[in-house]
């Protein structure tokens, strides 16, 4: 079994001395005592000799098999024997339930805590989550939509975003980046979640909210959805040191999947990480957060140029990145291994029905093309993709149809002049039709006329065009930036 420590908080701690006993078991006996009432529910309440804000609570009915306890400080507890730890002073209602074999009850008793212990809420996490006991209004934090990394996927068995990183501002206008979660001590364990009116939940769970809606990349759900206010929360170290965070239903924190307790993997004044698991479809989301009004230090990015291939069979100098595309897999098997290509792998991109699907390398440096200013790659476009009907969801400007081209775009993401989510609006783009289908063809992207640029940081492939959803499956190979 597990064990775990509490820094509670929220209001509150709790530590199981003793756990119940078996499981309940059904009796075939015919002549069963009566029913328990709450006279029969009973308990002895024994402050702590040293601190008085630590209570242990002993269960005293007579015939119970299990006793469970709500602490009157949004923790409860199993077990005949349980403490509770009440930082602050207040009034606090424990309710004891029992169970016996005819039935269960439940009793009360109100519990007073003269003054407020402040030794107990002066801890390093739960200060640096909350701005400490002295800060009336609390700390408030965001989602750090401007960096890659902000939303993210992996197996419920890892313990980063292997599957997927969110490139800065991928998700706006779904209702993830206007929300704000604030956690306060002046009045408790205070937790807020100000949603500005709406929320952005996983698909699997659009039943626990009304009128969704898709949004504006096509993926996912948001809701109309406001927050009750004055939640609490609570902050629990095990033993082995993992942190963990846990709200008030029905409140969450960000990218709504289920849950409502999240791993911290990192805390610092300005930056919180957090990971929490999604139970209906298995997997495991990643979140990063600062505190609101943060801005990240600008850090200059060096200018260089260095040769870059990717063949899919062996191992490239190439980490490649996705947004919004439906999948891209490495390694995968040539469906066509003839003509210029005879190689055993390739990657397969499949386009969904986002509208500006792509897979992208961020450099970590400013890329020079006075050095290197050519991309070539071969790119397979099978013939059963449907280059010809018009997408029912589409932009505005855009043809609507599947495209038979690859794109390659340069981009200007981090760094000192760095646009982030807005890099597409200073981008230099080179587009190659391909005519043929079936066949490997060998494309080539030259983008020596913006060789002045000095700002690059970031390259871009994209299949099928943009702006439209109709999906479709392309495969490339032999991936190289190159002088010549």
């Amino acid at each position: 079994m597990r064990t775990s420590k509490e820094i509670q908080w929220i209001l509150p701690v709790l530590l199981i001395i003793g756990l119940g006993a078996c499981d309940p078991q059904v009796s075939s006996a015919p002549d069963l005592k009566p029913a328990p009432h709450s006279d029969n529910v009973t308990f002895e309440v024994t402050p702590d000799a040293a601190n008085p804000n630590i209570i242990q609570f002993e269960n005293t009915s007579e015939g119970s098999f299990k006793a469970l306890w709500d602490l009157g400080n949004g923790q409860t507890a199993d077990g005949d024997i349980v403490l509770g730890e009440y930082p602050l002073e207040g009034e606090y209602t424990v309710v004891l339930t029992i169970f016996t074999e005819s039935g269960q009850a439940l009793n009360s008793k109100t519990v007073t805590i003269a003054e407020t212990n402040v030794s107990m809420l002066d801890d390093p996490n739960l200060n640096m989550l909350t701005g400490g006991a002295d800060d009336i209004d609390g700390k408030t934090w965001v989602i750090d939509s401007t960096k890659i990394g902000h939303m993210g996927v992996g197996p419920l068995e890892g313990d980063w975003p292997e599957w997927w990183q969110a490139p800065p501002e991928a998700k706006t206008g779904a209702g993830l980046y206007n929300d704000r979660y604030t956690f306060q001590l002046s009045d408790g364990f205070v937790y807020n979640m100000e949603t500005n009116g709406d929320v952005f939940l996983n698909g699997a769970y659009g039943d626990e909210f009304e009128n969704t809606t898709v949004p504006p990349d096509g993926a996912d759900l948001m809701a109309p959805w406001t927050a009750p206010a004055n939640q609490s929360f609570s902050l629990i170290e095990e033993e082995n040191g993992d942190l963990f965070l846990k709200v008030a239903d029905p409140t969450f924190i960000g990218f709504y999947a289920g849950a409502r307790t999240y791993q911290i993997q990192e805390l610092t004044e300005n930056v919180m990480r957090i990971r929490y698991e999604d139970p209906k479809n298995g997997i495991a989301w990643y979140h990063r957060l600062i505190q609101e009004g943060y801005e990240h230090p600008i850090v200059p990015l060096p200018y260089k140029s260095e040769e870059l291939a990717d063949n899919f069979d062996d191992e490239g100098n190439v980490d490649w990145g996705t947004d919004q595309i439906a999948s891209f897999v490495e390694g995968y098997d040539n469906p066509a291994p003839i003509g210029v290509n005879t190689s055993a792998k390739v990657a397969k991109y499949e386009k969904g029905s986002a509208f500006y699907d792509n897979v992208y390398i961020d450099l970590g440096y400013e890329l020079n093309l006075n050095e290197r200013s050519i991309v070539r790659l071969k790119a397979y476009l099978p013939s059963y993709n449907d280059y010809e009907t018009v997408a029912s969801n589409k932009e505005s400007w855009a043809s609507g149809i599947l495209a038979q081209q690859v794109e390659v775009k340069l981009h200007n993401v981090d760094g000192a002049t760095g646009l982030g989510g807005n890099s597409w609006q200073t981008q230099a783009t080179v587009i190659q039709p391909v005519a043929e289908t079936d066949t490997w063809v060998e494309l080539e992207f030259v983008f020596s006329g913006v060789s002045d640029r000095e700002d690059f940081d970031r390259i871009i492939i994209q299949i099928g065009g943009e702006g439209h959803g109709n999906p479709g499956i392309f495969f490339i190979d032999d991936f190289q930036l190159t002088s010549q």
